[in-house]
């Protein structure tokens, strides 16, 4: 005999999907249930109704299922409740101001990355099954409470994907908001509550979060109220302008979109154009020599010294924020050094050959000031061919360098991770590999990486503003320099990484310049550091501990911004201030506890100490060069505008 064929199950009755209801349940709990099934059964031709329907069952359910009375089975209570009731508090876990994650050297996050990541998590959760039931079932109850109109989530505090107030006010954008926090909130937890290591957690993060941002609701024409918006305004316009956008980016092999309108600036031009002249040039560096503006100058000259994988003129930017003008406006002399942008027959180029360049440019320096000893500066990786310079000057007792100051500066890896999070032996091994095959690495694969460290602020935000509004990047000169990148040979990329793994620098014999061990220790002159305290590229506390690493006096100052900005910060930049502390103990943390802050740029607080580290003034030099090395080139020399 066969079984009737009825489409409803009421309360109480067996739905065959899911077998015998425990008889002792809550008539509500049943009700609700079998309405859910009813639902998924014989689901209405309206999805959007369906899907309301749907999770106000579900949030019903679970709100049901939280306060199941002791009388229930207890069997089934204990699953129920394992998969609904309110989460045990996750462990708060703020993120470790010493951990970064990636580095322009091992190169971006690869899909091979993320799915090992996503194993990762997968294995810490299988012996956690109830933190994804439970997590689960509090965001479909939320869901429920959303789609009620009994819930409200706010961004996080700085979000500013979400100012317009269509996202308060038009209940569509407003459901669509709450839903996506309330995903991603559920998506966080459940990490937080994989019972991780620290490192291992904050992986886990930035994996989520490029779904996250990938998928926030205002990526979308339909998701963004202020799209929508312009799309009537321009009565179409500006959904053509975007589309060019888009075509342009892919005609130019843009994998993301572009950051920066490069018509709006030339080096030469807007930048990089404080006067000066090419007074040296050898085949790795040419030298600039700038021309000063005082009547005198101080006697002892600074070699600028830019990391080998960017072009120099980030120290000299647009006219109001040049570094090097600030520099001849207060009377000392700024030599800078411009790289040469190394191709794949350069391969071979390391610390030895950066070394030797640097060393003639000392020489040259001398012989055009009539200075016995110059001071040196430097910004971010350029710390590593400058430790290399001055321990080989020490080892070799070589006098000449009078002071440094070091920007943004690691060669103390941080705890081991200042290559990131996804530096591993088989990871550094396969980056290796990679630039020894082509003979360099490329700058557009080191952009890559930057950029996929902040996808939301460096691809979904031009996303948005490139391809749904139509509108034009923005023209900023920082951001034109970050998008002007420089090669880096296949031997000083294998050096590097070494270098920051391994921690050489930190070792005395850790590493060699023409086979003479250096010792960091004995490198006596003062210098000047300077962190930026939200840096995520040089975590202030490995720059502090570098300064550490050398066997003179150190002052450390930190700045109140990123790496860029704390390089790119001239006197009267609204609301910059910096921390001073004469005191230099050995930990970082009670540095900064007994810190003194101060208003404004620490550009001036440093050229007060420079002034001391310069000698007196001398009458400024009537023409650049000298008879043994003439001016050429002007200013900023053929070197930099090589692509």
């Amino acid at each position: 005999m066969h079984a009737k064929n009825d489409s409803t199950v009421g309360a109480g009755q067996t739905p065959p999907i899911l077998g015998p209801w425990p008889q002792t349940l809550p008539t509500q709990v049943l009700e609700q249930t079998s309405a859910l099934v009813e639902l998924l059964r014989k689901p209405p031709s309206d999805l959007a109704e369906g899907a309301s329907r749907l999770l106000v069952i579900a949030g019903q359910l679970t709100e049901q299922i939280i306060t199941l009375p002791a009388a229930a089975s207890e069997k089934a209570a204990v699953l129920l409740r394992a998969m609904a009731s309110k989460p045990e508090q996750a462990p708060q876990r703020e993120p470790d101001s010493k951990v970064k994650l990636a580095s322009p050297f091992i190169g971006s996050v690869e899909p091979q990355d993320i799915v090992a990541v996503l194993t990762e998590l997968n294995s810490h959760l299988l012996d956690k099954p109830h933190v994804v039931l439970e997590e689960t079932a509090r965001y479909f109850r939320d869901m429920g409470q959303i789609m009620a109109g009994k819930m409200s989530l706010a961004p996080a505090k700085g979000d500013r994907r979400f100012s317009d107030n269509a996202w308060s006010d038009s209940p569509f954008h407003r459901m669509a908001l709450h839903g996506y926090l309330s995903w991603s909130t559920a998506l966080n937890r459940i990490i937080d509550r994989a019972g991780a290591d620290t490192a291992t957690t904050e992986r886990m993060r930035y994996v989520s979060s490029l779904f996250t941002d990938a998928l926030s609701p205002d990526n979308t024409l339909i998701g963004n109220p202020m799209a929508l918006k312009a799309a009537v305004e321009t009565a179409g316009g500006s959904l053509l302008d975007g589309m060019r956008n888009l075509l342009r980016d892919l005609g130019e092999k843009n994998t993301t979109p572009a950051q920066v309108d490069k018509g709006a600036f030339r080096v030469g031009g807007n930048l990089a154009a404080t006067p000066g002249a090419v007074v040296f040039q050898n085949e790795v560096l040419e030298l600039i020599q700038y021309a000063p503006v005082t009547a005198e100058v101080f006697s002892i000259p600074i070699m600028m010294v830019p990391p080998v994988v960017n072009k120099f003129y980030m120290m000299d930017m647009a006219p109001d924020r040049s570094l090097v003008q600030h520099l001849v406006e207060k009377g000392f002399q700024p030599f800078m050094i411009s790289w040469r942008n190394p191709k794949p027959e350069h391969r071979h180029w390391g610390l030895n050959t950066y070394v030797s360049a640097m060393l003639e440019a000392i020489a040259a320096m001398r012989d055009i000031t009539g200075s016995p000893t110059v001071n040196v500066f430097t910004i971010c990786t350029g710390a590593v061919p400058l430790a290399a310079l001055l321990g080989y000057m020490a080892a070799k007792k070589i006098d000449g360098v009078n002071s440094a100051t070091t920007v943004v500066s690691i060669i103390d890896s941080n705890e081991g991770r200042s290559l990131g999070l996804f530096a591993t032996p088989k990871t550094i091994r396969a980056a290796k590999r990679r630039s020894e095959a082509k003979g360099i690495l490329t700058g557009e694969e080191m952009a890559k990486v930057f950029t996929w460290m902040r996808p939301r602020d460096l691809v979904w935000n031009y996303w948005i503003n490139n391809y749904l509004l139509g509108k034009q990047p923005p023209a900023l000169d920082i951001l034109y320099w970050n998008n002007d990148p420089t090669r880096l040979t296949a031997r000083m990329h294998a050096q590097l990484l070494d270098v920051y793994y391994e921690d050489l620098l930190r070792t005395p014999g850790g590493i060699s310049i023409f086979e003479t061990p250096i010792d960091l220790s004995k490198v006596t002159c003062d210098s000047y550091v300077v962190g930026g305290i939200t840096d995520h590229i040089s975590i202030w506390s490995g720059v502090y501990r570098s300064a550490q690493l050398y066997g003179g006096k150190f002052e450390f100052v930190l700045h109140s911004s990123g790496h860029v900005q704390s390089v790119i910060t001239p006197p009267g930049t609204p609301k910059a201030r910096y921390f001073v502390n004469p005191k230099t103990p050995k930990d970082p943390e009670e540095w900064i506890a007994k810190a003194e802050a101060r208003p404004d740029s620490w550009w001036d607080h440093w050229c007060e100490w420079l002034i001391r580290h310069s000698a007196e003034k001398r009458p400024a030099p009537v023409q650049p060069g000298s008879d043994r090395f003439p001016a050429g080139a002007k200013a900023p020399g053929a070197y930099v505008m090589e692509t």
